[in-house]
């Protein structure tokens, strides 16, 4: 990573030891991968009134010059455009570049940035960001440097949290001050307005829903899946590059709804845990595992509802039952995950977590074992963490669960076997709930989002087939 980059400086910032922040989360991205992301992202700013400052990077004047029109049209839906680049002929005269918004900062050839790319979008309403430094020929390794543009690689991450990006856009205007000390007086001033309402309680980036940052999450996905049918010939490494970041999308939103959440902030990553741990008791098989740690990361995207119903305040935004129409893909939370074929499996699974046992659930009241065995266990362990999750902030207290919490949780649990619960997974239940009494840790780790590609089922025809069964289920 290079000295003084942008990157570097955020990464230095984000070491625990040192600074207690988490650390960040790094993956390989190739450069069409990254064309589609920005496009997605930046896209999204034409369909909505966020009036954002725009902070970007893009290496050399003749990258910008590309996609100079496309900034044109976004110029005109934001406050303040800033863009770092080493100037090429054209970079100053073109259009977009003379609007009174858009300010060009002239990197030298020295310059770190100047072999980064980064888009940093920050509102009280949306924020995204997208992070990277191009990797040196001697990352290439053996295989050198690639012929071909887009197979270009890069090292870095992308992110919709607020205070992330907040704190990268403050590092890019600290940047620009020895270049142009009114421009980043300007940002700052622009900055500081945007933090100030960000972290207000109106601030959609800080709410997550299925129509705001659901949707720009599908149209991440969208355009990925574009990039991906448009290479010809398609090249494994960029298919699986461009997917695994489809998936990034929907992880992110999911981190983010966590994140929100003060109260119960690792419920993703607890109730993930729990559920393959689940699976493992029952001896499901390995593929089945993947399935149930996703959809536990992916759970809580299930029940995002609309930017109306959360801004009103009539719905809680995570219920106990929540009332939801007979067809799946109605749930707003559910459409969104639909968009990525690889996913249906998994929203098939998010559809039916809020049915009963005894048949009087929803959104299809299946009963007994029609419903999915994942929608059974990740509903029950999704319970049993929140139960734990309340305990455990009434006694204010980050340490593991007490013996008796444990006991009373699961007794809780066992008052509504028959009813609620699979009476069969109430007693697998107990079985983990009394080895956890006896000094069982279960490891609970935060994904990390850039490499979980693995998690996604590889077998086509099983998931196809799995979706197929329940479709016809009365």
């Amino acid at each position: 990573m290079l000295d003084g980059s942008i990157l570097q400086k955020l990464q230095d910032a984000h070491q625990p030891e040192q600074t207690g922040k988490p650390a960040l989360n790094f993956g390989v991205y190739y450069k069409n991968t990254l064309v589609a992301l920005c496009h997605a992202l930046e896209d999204a700013i034409l369909t909505a009134d966020y009036s954002p400052l725009m902070i970007t990077a893009f290496q050399r004047g003749k990258w910008y010059l590309e996609e100079a029109d496309r900034y044109g049209e976004i110029a005109e839906k934001s406050r303040q455009i800033a863009i770092m680049a080493a100037p090429e002929s054209g970079f100053a005269e073109h259009p977009t570049s003379q609007k009174p918004n858009v300010a060009l900062v002239n990197l030298t050839a020295t310059d770190p940035v100047a072999q980064e790319w980064h888009l940093i979008i920050l509102s009280p309403d949306y924020t995204a960001m997208v992070l990277c430094q191009e990797l040196s020929e001697s990352d290439y390794g053996a295989s050198g440097q690639p012929e071909q543009d887009l197979e270009r690689k890069f090292y870095g991450f992308w992110t919709f949290e607020p205070d992330l990006v907040l704190e990268t856009a403050k590092l890019a205007i600290d940047h620009i001050q020895p270049y142009d000390p009114d421009l980043s007086q300007h940002l700052l001033n622009h900055w500081q307005e945007i933090a100030d309402r960000a972290h207000s309680e109106t601030a959609m980036c800080g709410t997550p829903t299925a129509d705001h940052l659901g949707k720009i999450a599908a149209l991440v996905v969208d355009y990925l899946q574009v990039s991906h049918l448009s290479e010809i010939p398609s090249h494994p490494s960029l298919d699986a590059n461009l997917l695994s970041n489809e998936l990034q999308a929907y992880l992110r939103v999911a981190q983010l709804i966590d994140q929100t959440d003060l109260s119960n902030p690792n419920a993703a990553a607890e109730v993930a845990t729990l559920a393959e741990a689940m699976g493992q008791l029952l001896d499901l098989p390995a593929w089945q595992l993947h399935r149930l740690r996703l959809a536990g990361l992916l759970h809580r995207i299930a029940f995002l509802h609309n930017t109306e119903t959360v801004l009103t305040g009539s719905t809680p935004r995570y219920q106990e039952q929540p009332s939801v129409p007979l067809t799946c893909s109605l749930l707003p939370g559910i459409q969104v995950l639909r968009r990525m074929p690889q996913l249906r499996a998994i929203a098939t699974i998010l559809s039916h977590q809020s049915e009963w046992w005894n048949g009087n659930g929803q959104p299809s009241g299946l009963a007994g074992d029609e419903i999915p065995v994942e929608s059974r266990i990740l509903s029950l362990v999704t319970d049993f963490q929140q139960r734990l999750s309340s305990r455990r902030n009434a006694s204010a207290t980050a340490d593991a669960p007490s013996q008796d919490d444990l006991a009373q949780v699961l007794n809780e649990c066992r008052s509504q076997q028959g009813e609620r619960w699979d009476p069969k997974l109430v007693e697998a239940l107990g079985l983990l709930v009394a080895a956890m009494q006896q000094g069982l840790s279960l490891s609970v780790v935060l994904p990390k989002i850039a490499s979980g590609l693995w998690m996604l089922d590889s077998n086509e025809e099983l998931l196809l087939a799995y979706e197929a069964n329940l479709t016809h289920q009365p």
